[in-house]
């Protein structure tokens, strides 16, 4: 019988090394501590996702 992986991935938050797997309903974070302090950085808008390419590609209709 194979032998299961386990997955270990840095906290993105804190760096602390953790478990990745559906026991951690935190996963890919170590907490609810630091995965809601993501989540405030990004409604704070200190994390973006660039979309210059995407409107430069004309995948908006544009109103007339």
């Amino acid at each position: 019988m194979a032998e299961k992986k386990t997955l270990i991935v840095k906290c993105p938050r804190c760096k602390k090394e953790v478990v990745y797997s559906k026991e951690n309903p935190f996963r890919p974070f170590c907490s609810e501590k630091c995965r809601l302090v993501d989540l405030g950085q990004w409604f704070e808008e200190d994390y973006s996702i660039a979309v210059d390419d995407f409107f430069s590609m004309g995948n908006i209709n544009e109103k007339e």
